[in-house]
C-alpha cells in the first residue's frame, strides 16, 4: 500500500470519526431537548388541568371558622379530593405563608414556610405556568395550584396544592427510560437517514466539481492554455478555482514573455550579425585587394584603401562598444550617480566638439540657451552620452546644407532639451520602433532609412533615460526632419548662467 493511499485512508477515517461523533452528539442533544420540552409540556398540561383544584377546596371546605383554622372538618373533604388526584399534596397556609396544616402521603414535610410571591402571581392570573416551593423538597420547585381563603371579604390564608408529588415523579422516572430509548432511537435513525441522504448528495456535488476541476487542470497540463475553471462553485472550491485561474494566467503570461524574449534574442543576434558584417566585409575586401595588388597598386590608392579600412575598423569598434554598453544597461549593471550640474555648460562643450564634424558635413549646428537656467539633477556622464547619441543620429540622417538645433527650455519642473534636425525624417509607423534594439528598420517598410539601420544609439538613449525615470518623445515628418525632446528635473540649489548662443 502506497503512502498516498495510507494518508487518504487516514483522512477518510478521521472525517468519518468526526462525522459519527457529531451525529451521536446531535442525537443526544435532540434527546435532551425533547426530554426537557416533554417534561415542560406534561407539567403545563397538568397545571392547567388542575389549576382550579385549590379554588374548589377553598370554597367547599371552609377550613377557617371565625378566623381560626378548623382542620377537623376539612380533612375528610380533602381526603375525598385526593381520591380524584392521589398525587396531589395539599397544604393550608396563613397570610404569611407559614404551613398551618397539610394532608400529604408518605414522608413528612421539611419546609415550614412557603414563598407567597409565586402564589400571588398565580392567583392574579398573570401566569399559569409557574413553579413554587415544594415543602417536602427543600431545593426543588414544583407546579402548584393556589387559592385564597376568605371570610367576610377578608383573606385568612391560602390553599396550596403541589400537583407533582413524589409518587408522580417515581412513575415519570420509570416511564422516562422507555421514552428516552424510543425517542433516542427514532431521532437517531431519522437523523442518520437524513444526514446520509444529504451527505451522499453533498459528496456527489463536491466530487463532481472536483472531477471537473481535475479535468480542466489536465487539459491545461496537456497544452490547452485557454482552459479555465468557470461557474460558481462556492466555498473553498471557489477559492481553488480562482487560484488556479490566476496561476494559469500568470503561467500563460510568462510563456508569452519567454517566447517573445526568445524571438527578440534571435532578432538581436541577426541584427548584430548584420551590423558587424558590413564593416567586416569592407575591411576584408580592401585588405584582400591590398594583398593581391601589393606590388602594382599606386601609393595614393593604397593610402585610400588603408583609410577606408581604418574608418571601417573605427565603426566596428564603436558598434562593439555600443553593444557592450547596451548589454550592461539591459542587465542593470549601470546605475546613475546623480548630482547637480549646469546643463548649459555640458551642452556647450559638446556642441564645440561637434562643430568640426558638422562643418565637414556642411551642416549648421545651432545652440539656444535662455538666461537664468537652474541646475539639473542627473548623472553627468550618462546625460552626456544621451546627447551625444542624439547628435550622432541627427548628423547621420541630415543631408548637406541641413540644420541641427539644440534648444533648452525652462519648464515647470525641469529643463527641457530639444534636438531637432532637418533630415530625412521617420515614417509614423516606424517611430514606435526606433528605441528598440531588437527591431531592424532595414527590414521594415521604411523607405527613408532603407539600408541605414538606426543602430544601438537610440536604444541606449532610451535605457539611460529610463534609469533616470525620464520619458523621451519624438516628432518627425518624412522629408522635413525629426525632433527628440526630454526633460531633466531641477536640482535643489539654484545657480544661473547667462545666455549662450552659437
Amino acid at each position: 500500500m502506497s503512502l498516498k493511499t495510507v494518508k487518504g485512508n487516514l483522512l477518510f477515517w478521521k472525517i468519518s470519526g468526526v462525522y459519527t461523533f457529531l451525529l451521536i452528539v446531535l442525537g443526544l442533544v435532540y434527546i435532551g431537548i425533547a426530554s426537557h420540552l416533554s417534561h415542560r409540556y406534561i407539567n403545563e398540561v397538568h397545571q392547567q388541568l388542575y389549576a382550579d383544584i385549590a379554588s374548589h377546596l377553598a370554597k367547599s371546605t371552609h377550613p377557617f371558622k371565625n378566623g381560626k383554622p378548623d382542620t377537623l372538618v376539612t380533612h375528610d373533604i380533602i381526603h375525598s379530593m385526593m381520591v380524584v388526584n392521589p398525587s396531589a399534596e395539599i397544604y393550608l397556609l396563613d397570610t404569611a405563608g407559614a404551613i398551618i396544616d397539610y394532608v400529604v402521603p408518605q414522608k413528612t414535610v421539611k419546609r415550614k414556610q412557603v414563598d407567597l410571591s409565586q402564589i400571588k402571581t398565580f392567583i392574579s392570573g398573570k401566569s399559569i405556568q409557574l413553579e413554587g416551593d415544594n415543602p417536602k423538597q427543600v431545593d426543588e420547585k414544583s407546579i402548584f395550584s393556589a387559592a385564597p381563603i376568605q371570610e367576610k371579604g377578608k383573606t385568612l390564608g391560602y390553599v396550596y396544592v403541589v400537583l407533582t408529588s413524589e409518587k408522580q415523579k417515581v412513575i415519570l422516572s420509570q416511564t422516562n427510560h422507555h421514552l428516552y430509548f424510543n425517542l433516542g432511537t427514532s431521532i437517531f435513525l431519522l437523523t442518520l437517514v437524513i444526514t446520509f441522504i444529504v451527505g451522499i448528495i453533498t459528496f456527489f456535488l463536491i466530487t463532481d466539481s472536483v472531477c471537473e476541476i481535475a479535468g480542466i487542470v489536465l487539459r491545461f497540463k496537456e497544452g490547452d492554455y485557454s482552459a479555465r475553471i468557470t461557474g460558481k462553485l462556492g466555498g473553498n472550491l471557489e477559492l481553488l478555482a480562482n487560484t488556479f485561474n490566476e496561476m494559469a494566467d500568470v503561467i500563460v503570461d510568462n510563456i508569452k514573455k519567454i517566447t517573445a524574449t526568445d524571438r527578440l534574442r534571435q532578432e538581436l543576434i541577426a541584427n548584430v550579425s548584420h551590423d558587424l558584417r558590413t564593416p567586416l566585409a569592407i575591411m576584408q575586401g580592401y585588405i584582400e585587394t591590398l594583398i593581391i595588388k601589393k606590388n602594382s597598386i599606386h601609393e595614393s590608392l593604397r593610402d585610400h584603401y588603408l583609410s577606408v579600412v581604418w574608418d571601417s575598423s573605427l565603426k566596428l569598434g564603436k558598434l562593439i562598444e555600443q553593444l557592450f554598453e547596451y548589454s550592461k544597461l539591459e542587465a542593470n549593471q549601470i546605475q546613475p550617480e546623480k548630482e547637480p550640474f549646469l546643463l548649459s555648460e555640458l551642452i556647450s562643450d559638446l556642441v564645440f566638439k561637434y562643430q568640426i564634424l558638422a562643418k565637414e558635413k556642411e551642416i549648421l549646428l545651432k545652440l539656444d540657451i535662455p538666461n537664468q537656467l537652474p541646475l539639473v539633477f542627473a548623472d553627468i556622464a550618462l546625460t552626456e552620452r544621451v546627447i551625444q547619441n542624439l547628435l550622432d543620429n541627427a548628423l547621420k540622417f541630415t543631408p548637406k546644407g541641413g540644420e541641427i538645433s539644440i534648444i533648452l527650455r525652462n519648464q515647470h519642473s525641469g529643463i527641457e532639451i530639444q534636438i531637432a534636425d532637418t533630415g530625412i525624417g521617420i515614417e509614423e509607423e516606424v517611430q514606435v520602433f526606433i528605441f528598440e534594439r531588437y527591431k531592424q528598420l532595414d527590414d521594415s517598410n521604411s523607405t527613408s532609412h532603407k539600408g541605414m539601420g538606426m543602430g544601438v544609439g537610440l536604444a541606449i538613449v532610451k535605457k539611460i533615460l529610463d534609469l533616470h525615470q525620464v520619458a523621451i518623445y519624438v516628432k518627425s515628418t518624412p522629408g522635413k526632419g525629426t525632433t527628440f525632446w526630454f526633460e531633466l528635473p531641477f536640482a535643489r540649489t539654484n545657480l544661473y548662467v547667462g545666455t549662450q548662443l552659437l
